[in-house]
């Protein structure tokens, strides 16, 4: 393992290194105004939600590595307090890059990345017309954590309205339907990801159960060589192992009897069969069901 003193590097280093590994991180697509008037596009990948009571965003607008200057956002904010978030999704995502070009100040970015604004409710600075979530926000703070090269601004925002696109809202029209945001997120260097149904998956909330743990899984099948530690987890997510009934019950389905008359005489075949077939149900989310074959044993 590569262990490093954040001491012994430069700033450069160390953020090529976070940004690869602290990854993916969300973009803010924040849109700004200076006190003239002139408005600001830009986005951040130093962003995320950190309260819903208040709901605030926090973004941060950091000194520029190279010759530790300050982002036009950052001077807009200071002198009119408010700005848009808007989210970006993959049809938007090159011209959110292009967003990021250094213009000289005074140059809309909008109009450099081919972007529509669009009035707002309640702040000055416009929207996002193509992004499919937009946050209207004040400023309640600014933190700067440094001075020198990289050190980031948390400008902490106070959502005070939320624009939602109708094609991505669920078919009750009450949410958000996570499959159709096909949201992006940046990734270190000139990666990005994409989030879409096709790479999403769900994993039960543990707060919804006490969960045995994974210490309380049998040996024999804590040590298994065939489940991963996902596998585990999702065995240790249950409030209770299945009752012997319910295993003598399951024993008699035909997938388990073709196991158990395959491998007579072979305990260990047979456990390592009951393993792997308790991994296909793990993965189809079948955790109860995985349970019984691993303890039919």
């Amino acid at each position: 393992m590569l262990t490093l003193q954040t001491k012994d590097l430069s700033p450069l280093q160390i953020q090529s290194y976070l940004n690869h590994a602290v990854a993916p991180r969300p973009i803010c697509l924040a849109s700004t105004i200076d006190k003239q008037g002139n408005v600001n596009l830009s986005p951040f990948s130093f962003f995320n939600l950190f309260s819903v009571n208040p709901p605030i965003c926090v973004f941060s607008a950091s000194r520029r590595v190279r010759d530790n200057t300050t982002k036009h956002t950052l001077e807009n904010i200071k002198e009119v307090p408010e700005c848009v978030i808007n989210i970006v999704s993959y049809d938007m995502v090159q011209q959110v890059s292009l967003s990021s070009v250094e213009y000289p100040a005074g140059v809309n970015e909008f109009v450099k990345a081919g972007l529509t604004e669009q009035p707002s409710d309640l702040v000055k600075p416009p929207r996002v017309a193509e992004s499919p979530v937009q946050l209207e926000c004040a400023i309640k703070d600014i933190i700067a954590l440094g001075d020198g090269p990289g050190a980031g601004n948390l400008i902490i925002a106070e959502v005070k309205v939320i624009h939602i696109k109708d094609e991505i809202l669920n078919n009750a029209g009450t949410g958000i339907d996570q499959t159709k945001t096909d949201l992006v997120a940046r990734l270190g260097a000139d990666w990005y990801c994409r989030v879409n149904a096709g790479n999403l998956f769900e994993v039960a909330k543990p707060v919804r159960t006490i969960g045995i743990g994974v210490d309380s899984i049998p040996a024999a099948i804590r040590n298994s060589t065939v489940l991963t530690g996902n596998n585990l987890g999702q065995l240790g997510n249950v409030e209770a192992l299945p009752d012997d009934e319910a295993i003598q019950e399951y024993i008699q389905r035909d997938e388990i009897k073709q196991i158990f008359d395959a491998t007579i005489g072979d305990s260990r075949t047979r456990e390592l069969q009951l393993h792997l077939y308790a991994k296909q149900l793990l993965e189809q989310g079948r955790v109860t069901e995985a349970w019984m074959a691993l303890l039919a044993e």
